[in-house]
C-alpha cells in the first residue's frame, strides 16, 4: 500500500463505474463507518439505533441542505465484505450526487479508499485468501459467460482449495526428506529415494498439467483469432460476417486493408477476437508493406489461423506460399465466394494436413461451421485449476523446483531442501499465505477504486 495508508483508518469511495445510472453507491469501511453515516444520513421515522443488514430510507443532508434522497445501510462486523463495520449510500447515480455524498464523507473523517483496499481489506482480514481476492476483480472484469463462470470457481475456493491440497502433500515430502536426515539409522537414504522422489515428480506432473498458460490467457483475453490470405480474397468481408457489424472496409480494390483491424464477439459463451490483417503480397508501397509486416506478426502471435482463399479463381503463387506457411500450425483453410462458379476445391489443398471449409461471407447461413470451430476451440476446461497468469507462473516455479528437488536426491537427501522450501514458497504466494507486501500492492492496484 501507499505510505500512509492505515489498514485502521475509515476508507470511503464510489463503488459503482462512473457515468449516469439509476442507482450509485458510496462505501465506506473501519471504525467509524457507521458514525461518519449517522451524521449524514438522516432516515425517515428517526428509528433510533440502525439495525445491522437492514435498509432505511432518508436523506443525505449537509446540515440543512438536503442533497439527495435515497437508502443507507450499515453492516456490522464480522459480517460484512470486509470484515469490518461497513456504511453504504445507495442514492440516485449521478455524478455530482455521488461526488457530493463521498466530498462529504471526507469531510467526517473518512480517508479516500486506494484502488482494490475494501478487497485487500477483506484479505488481510482473513475473509478470502489472495486467490479468491484475484476472483473478485477477475468477476468483475469478466468479458464472457466462460469468463465468469471461471471468476466464479476461483472465487468460491477452486484455485485455492487445489493449491493447498499441492502444498499439504508437499509438507508431508518435506517430513520425510527431515526425518531421513534427521533419523538416518531408521530412514535411510535409500528408502527415502524410493518414496519421495516418484511423489516429487508426480506432484511437479500434477501442477504442470494444471499450469496451461495458453488456456489461461485465452480465457482471460479471448481466442486469438487472425484471418490472413493475399489480398481481395474477402478477409474484411468475413470479418464483418462473423462480428455481424461493418468493421472492416470493404471496397473490391485489392489493398484495402492496410492495418489491424480487430473485433469481439461472443460465441458459445466464449470470448473470440478476431483480427482482420493487410493482404500477405510482395509490393513496393511503403504503407502496404507495412501492413503486411504487421499482418506477419499478427499470425505469429495467433492462436487460430484463418487462411481465406478465393475458390472462384485458380491458386497463385502467395497462396501457395501462405499454405506452406500455415502448415503445420493451428490453421484452418477457407476456400470462401461459394457464391460464385468454385475452381478451388478442398483436394486440391489436402496436402496441406489442415482442416478444409467452404463457405461464403454473402451468405450467412455457410458460416455457422465456422463459428462453432471457434466456440470450440475458445472454450476451456470446467476442469481448469488455474485460470489466472499469475497462479500459471507460481505454479510453474514449483513445479521447477520440484524437479531440481528431485534430481538433488540423487547426490544427497538434504540438498533437496532449499528447493522444496522455495516450491512451497511459491504455492503459497498463489493463495497469500505467505507474500510480500510488494505483491500484494502489484495485485490490488489493479482493482478498481470502491472495490
Amino acid at each position: 500500500m501507499k505510505a500512509g495508508a492505515e489498514m485502521t483508518d475509515t476508507i470511503a469511495a464510489v463503488a459503482t463505474p462512473p457515468g449516469e445510472g439509476g442507482i450509485g453507491i458510496v462505501r465506506l469501511s473501519g471504525p467509524g463507518a457507521e458514525e461518519i453515516l449517522l451524521r449524514l444520513f438522516c432516515p425517515a421515522g428517526k428509528p433510533g439505533r440502525l439495525e445491522s443488514h437492514r435498509l432505511y430510507y432518508g436523506h443525505v443532508k449537509d446540515g440543512a441542505v438536503t442533497v439527495d434522497e435515497g437508502m443507507a445501510v450499515v453492516m456490522r462486523a464480522p459480517r460484512s465484505y470486509t470484515r469490518e463495520d461497513v456504511a453504504e449510500l445507495q442514492l440516485h447515480g449521478g455524478q455530482a450526487v455521488l461526488q457530493t455524498a463521498l466530498r462529504l464523507c471526507l469531510r467526517e473523517g473518512a480517508r479516500l479508499a486506494e484502488p482494490g483496499e475494501f478487497t485487500r481489506r477483506a484479505f488481510e482480514n482473513g475473509r478470502i485468501d489472495l486467490a479468491q481476492a484475484e476472483a473478485v476483480m477477475a468477476l468483475i472484469s469478466a468479458r464472457s459467460e466462460q469468463a465468469r463462470q471461471a471468476a466464479v470457481r476461483q472465487l468460491e475456493g477452486g484455485a485455492s482449495a487445489f493449491i493447498r491440497e499441492a502444498a499439504d502433500e508437499l509438507y508431508r515430502i518435506q517430513a520425510a526428506v527431515a526425518a531421513c536426515i534427521d533419523y538416518p539409522e531408521e530412514v535411510s537414504e535409500e528408502e527415502a529415494l524410493a518414496d519421495v522422489q516418484p511423489r516429487l515428480a508426480a506432484l511437479s506432473q500434477h501442477l504442470e498439467e494444471a499450469a496451461d498458460e495458453k488456456a489461461a490467457r485465452i480465457l482471460q483475453n479471448g481466442l486469438q483469432v487472425a484471418l490472413c490470405g493475399r489480398p481481395n480474397v474477402g478477409k474484411s468481408s468475413l470479418l464483418n460476417a462473423v462480428l455481424r457489424e461493418d468493421r472492416a472496409i470493404v471496397t473490391p480494390v485489392a489493398g484495402t486493408t492496410r492495418d489491424i483491424v480487430t473485433g469481439e464477439t461472443i460465441l458459445g459463451g466464449c470470448l473470440v477476437r478476431l483480427t482482420d490483417t493487410a493482404g500477405v503480397r510482395d509490393t513496393e508501397d511503403t504503407v502496404e508493406r507495412l501492413g503486411v509486416e504487421r499482418a506477419k506478426k499478427a499470425m505469429r502471435e495467433a492462436d487460430l489461423l484463418l487462411l481465406v482463399l478465393d475458390a472462384s479463381q485458380q491458386l497463385t503463387e502467395e497462396d501457395r506460399l501462405l499454405l506452406e506457411e500455415c502448415a503445420g500450425q493451428d490453421a484452418v483453410i477457407l476456400l470462401n465466394k461459394g457464391d460464385l462458379p468454385q475452381t478451388v476445391f478442398a483436394e486440391d489443398v489436402s496436402g496441406y494436413g489442415l482442416r478444409v471449409m467452404n463457405i461464403s461471407a454473402s451468405r450467412p447461413e455457410t458460416l455457422a461451421p465456422l463459428r462453432a470451430l471457434l466456440a470450440e476451440k475458445a472454450r476451456c476446461a470446467d476442469s481448469l485449476a488455474l485460470t489466472q497468469p499469475r497462479h500459471v507462473e507460481a505454479a510453474r516455479r514449483a513445479a521447477a523446483h520440484l524437479r531440481s528437488a528431485a534430481e538433488a536426491m540423487n547426490t544427497a537427501v538434504d540438498l533437496c531442501s532449499v528447493d522444496l522450501l522455495a516450491a512451497q514458497s511459491a504455492l503459497a504466494e498463489i493463495t497469500g499465505d505467505a507474500v510480500e507486501e510488494r505483491l500484494l500492492d502489484r495485485v490490488f492496484e489493479e482493482f478498481c477504486v470502491g472495490k
